[in-house]
Formats: C-alpha cells, structure tokens, sequence
C-alpha cells in the first residue's frame, strides 16, 4: 500500500515514477493494466512509464534532473547505448522541444545514404569515362536505387554509328 501511494504522489519524475511501477509489476506479478487500475492511469500511460526503465542510466539522469521531460526521453527509446545518450545531452544542451527530439532521432536512425549514392555516381562516371574513350563516343551511364542502370551511347553523325556498331560486333 505504501508503494502504491509513494507512485501517486505528484512530485516524483518520470524515471522514479517508472521504477516504483516496476517494482510494483515485479513484487506483485501485475499486469499493466492491473497496475493501471491501482493507480488510476491508464494502460498506455503506465506501459510508456515501464519504457523509460529500458533508457541509458546517464539519459535517466537527465530526467531526473529535469533537463528532459518524458516525451523526450520515449522518442529518445529508439535509439540504442552510445546513440541514445549522444542525442539526449544534444537534446538538453539545445534545449529541444519534444518534436524536434523526435525528428533528431529520426535522422540518427536514418542510415546516410548520400555518401553511398555518391559513391555509385563516381563509379558509374568512371565507366561512362572508360566507355566513351573506348568506343570513341559520349557514353552515359546511369544507375536507379533499385540496383538497374540505363547505357546510353550517344552518336552524332551517321558515319560514327557504323563505326561503333563495327566496334561492337569486335566485342561480341
């Protein structure tokens, strides 16, 4: 009964507030929705407060110290170890709203993809390169996300499409 009213009372943080409720879950085997009725909070409350147990210890800090509320620290619950307390002193150092913790995370989550496709490019100008100096016209190739590459052979005049049709027939 004392845990009980030790949760209720309004002046606990989340994260004591989220280790009273495990407590709770753990000595007494409750579900959430158990507990959710001894304490008057609903279900989804009280299953977003066990989630906070499941943070970094140095993000729980923080917490704890008021310089992240609760929606900042279940947005920052997608993120694992090292990432996790990386964005969340990023987050209290800039004094983040909860939005714009979430959009951080989102982009922490989101592998660079920039510097992949970059790579694809260069490779794929290298051979447009190769190609051109080789069959002695402008070559252009191009590759899709998906993996497939478009070739094109660009030839000016009619003369050179015979001679690169011959070059081709060489190849083959």
């Amino acid at each position: 009964m004392a845990l009980i009213e030790n949760i209720q009372r309004e002046n606990l943080n989340a994260v004591e507030e989220a280790q009273a409720l495990e407590r709770l879950q753990a000595e007494f085997e409750l579900t959430h929705q158990q507990i959710a009725d001894v304490i008057g909070k609903s279900r989804t409350a009280v299953s977003n407060l066990l989630r906070l147990n499941q943070l970094q210890s140095e993000v729980k800090k923080l917490v704890e110290q008021q310089k992240l509320e609760m929606g900042h620290a279940r947005a920052l619950l997608a993120l694992q170890d090292e990432l996790q307390i990386e964005v969340a002193n990023e987050v209290a150092k800039r004094g983040l709203t909860v939005r714009q913790t979430e959009q951080l995370v989102k982009k922490a989550l989101t592998p660079p993809q920039e510097s992949a496709q970059k790579v694809v490019d260069q490779e794929a100008e290298i051979w447009s390169e190769k190609l051109s100096q080789n069959l002695g016209n402008s070559v252009s190739l191009i590759r899709n996300k998906n993996g497939s590459a478009k070739l094109t052979i660009s030839v000016d005049e009619p003369h050179k499409l015979e001679q690169l049709i011959a070059k081709l027939e060489r190849i083959v």
